[in-house]
């Protein structure tokens, strides 16, 4: 039995008399996909100049993340700080002298914290007390000789990625019974130029890789993984062939690192201090820079 189709009519005598006004003044005529009349709402200013929420909403693209709130954020704060940073960089006359490669903006923000924040030099009590609260973490890096099988798919192609884990488990299943078929399979089915070598990698460092393959790797022990890796490449089998784990580091040894990444540490909150200055002296409003 086919299904029927009741229309509803509305009279207009069921509306109200301010629906009716509303029904009787209402423009068919206007394009239902053409923008809403008016400007975009604002929320945030710097100094009376408004940022407009079409502007943050532009700027949201290049800040992913899992929940929109967080990329506007994001967004806003950019656009706040890019503001901020050029605003001050007129009151105090500096030349901006953008170098190969370099937009207008990020010449700014080099210049500005150059001239207006200083980060002093990490001093030895500082460093010897990093050094001795950290001792167990302070080695040298981790190596890792690795031979992998790379089945290829893009990251969108959500099928093809599950065909691919599909045939690596498949794989790893086949050479836990035939481990010596591991250059076999590399040289069938992978799809890195290793596969010429047997799918040998060599020696790897932490930070040698793409970071989701290198966090996953120097989780693993020698031998087989029972699972894949899955990358932004796809999916690989892996099999570690031989680990050596970095010896701890001397406090000679280990001295500059550490002074390194306190200086880094300073320089981070003495931005983010000299940051919240300008926000007061431009009246930032309706956005909280992160602290």
């Amino acid at each position: 039995m086919s299904k029927r189709i009741i229309p509803i009519v509305m009279d207009a005598g069921a509306l109200s008399d301010a629906a009716k006004a509303a029904a009787d003044t209402h423009d068919h005529d206007v394009d239902p996909g053409s923008p809403l009349p008016g400007s975009a709402p604002v929320y945030v200013q710097v100094g009376g100049t408004p940022v407009d929420e079409a502007e943050i909403a532009r700027e949201m693209q290049f800040h992913r993340a899992d929940n929109p709130h967080d990329a506007r954020q994001a967004a806003a704060t950019t656009l706040v700080i890019r503001e901020l940073v050029r605003r001050e960089c007129e009151r105090l006359g500096l030349a901006i002298d953008a170098v190969e490669g370099e937009t207008e903006d990020e010449a700014r923000v080099r210049l500005l914290f150059a001239e207006a924040v200083t980060v002093p030099d990490a001093d030895d009590a500082a460093i010897r007390q990093y050094y001795d609260t950290n001792r167990a973490r302070l080695h040298q890096p981790d190596c890792l000789r690795v031979r992998h099988i790379l089945l290829a798919a893009a990251p969108a192609d959500i099928a093809a990625r599950q065909r691919a884990q599909l045939l690596g488990e498949e794989l790893i299943g086949a050479l836990k019974q035939e481990p010596d078929r591991f250059i076999e399979f590399a040289m069938r089915h992978s799809a890195c130029p290793s596969r010429d070598a047997g799918g040998e990698l060599g020696w790897i460092e932490r930070g040698d890789t793409v970071p989701e393959f290198d966090r996953q790797l120097f989780m693993l022990k020698p031998g087989m993984a029972g699972l894949t890796v899955e990358t932004r490449y796809g999916h690989h089998v892996v099999e570690v062939l031989e680990r050596i784990d970095g010896e701890a580091l001397e406090y000679d040894d280990a001295r500059p690192r550490i002074a390194a990444y306190l200086e880094t540490q300073t320089r981070q909150n003495a931005v983010h201090q000299y940051l919240h200055i300008l926000a007061e002296r431009y009246r930032v409003e309706g956005i909280e820079l992160s602290a």
